[in-house]
């Protein structure tokens, strides 16, 4: 886990170098007119496509979706999707019921995109265009290079198809942010000591952090079998609020930018409440620092890397092998 994270520098100045070829693929595959786009995906991948809705919405003003696999899996509903675009996002592109998604909304109409680690792969044979990430084979069981390649992967297409809410500078200062962060460990140990052993965690963001959120849940889930969970800061006052109590761990995520202060009330309404808040983010007040120069609509690719690294240390000060978490496997056949 820690040398494909060590890769993504590198990585993704190699993917953000393929993005006229891309470009040029996505936009040939563009219905004419576009009435929406439809995600399908699942796991990490399905936190990608959240940005990817984010990210797609902003920059084409046309509804963006995230579809819900059972209905053609196990419901065999009929749909609708002529003018969709279709994006299909899996590392594998082994995902079973991806690739059946992707043919049923196909054969309804619309126009497939897979985005995948393997351009030989079920996905990518289905699709009618295939983005491959060509991130090199990841062998940790938790997903690094190919979530912040997915991210990346979904920057690219929104500029390719509309107009991006970050410009084409910014884009390509992603991956010095990413490699800014990866040579600043020391802040990430210091959180995760604070951390101990949490038997449960909550990560908050809002707007477009809101995906680095539910990935960073995610890693710290798998890696240190702790119950975490994301949340946006609005969805969280919604109820969940309520289980925070005195001494209860919260990661909180921001960004300068419009949801930064409503995160920042956030913080302050959970360390009111006595709980054990630690903020990644782009301010002076941040434990764990993020680059300040790095847009907000691409700082999650960054903060992603920050979750990934709390995640590997919180895990080896748990005890826990990190690469290869109890029960679970690097495809899952669902």
């Amino acid at each position: 886990m820690a040398t494909e994270m060590a890769e993504q520098p590198g990585r993704l100045r190699h993917l953000l170098g393929r993005a006229e070829e891309i470009g040029e693929l996505v936009r040939a595959l563009v219905p004419s007119p576009m009435c929406g786009i439809t995600i399908v995906a699942r796991g990490s991948s399905d936190h990608a496509a959240v940005y990817g809705r984010y990210l797609l919405e902003a920059a084409t003003g046309r509804p963006v979706s995230l579809a819900a696999p059972s209905l053609q899996t196990l419901y065999r509903i009929e749909h609708d999707y002529d003018g969709q675009l279709v994006i299909a996002v899996s590392q594998s592109g082994a995902t079973p019921e991806i690739v059946e998604t992707l043919q049923a909304l196909q054969d309804a109409g619309g126009r497939g995109l897979a985005i995948t680690n393997d351009g030989a792969s079920a996905l990518a044979q289905t699709a009618h265009g295939a983005l491959d990430l060509q991130l090199g084979k990841e062998r940790a069981v938790p997903a690094t290079k190919t979530v912040t390649g997915q991210f990346t992967a979904f920057a690219i297409i929104a500029a390719a198809v509309g107009r991006a809410p970050f410009s084409p500078g910014q884009l390509g200062e992603v991956p010095d942010g990413v490699q800014a962060v990866l040579a600043d460990p020391a802040p990430v140990a210091t959180a995760a000591d604070a951390l101990a052993s949490p038997r449960h965690l909550i990560v908050v963001a809002r707007g477009y952090l809101y995906a680095a959120a539910l990935e960073t849940a995610l890693k710290i889930k798998e890696t240190c079998s702790v119950l975490a969970d994301g949340y946006s800061a609005a969805d969280l006052r919604h109820g969940p609020i309520a289980a925070v109590t005195r001494g209860f761990p919260v990661v909180a995520l921001r960004a300068a930018g419009p949801a930064f202060s409503d995160v920042s009330a956030l913080v302050d309404e959970l360390r009111g409440r006595e709980a054990s808040v630690l903020v990644v983010g782009t301010d002076e007040g941040a434990d764990v620092p993020l680059p300040d120069d790095v847009a907000e609509p691409l700082a999650p690719v960054v903060a992603v890397v920050r979750g990934q690294q709390l995640a590997h240390a919180l895990a080896l000060r748990m005890g826990y092998d990190p690469d290869s978490p109890a029960g679970l496997t690097k495809v899952t056949a669902t």
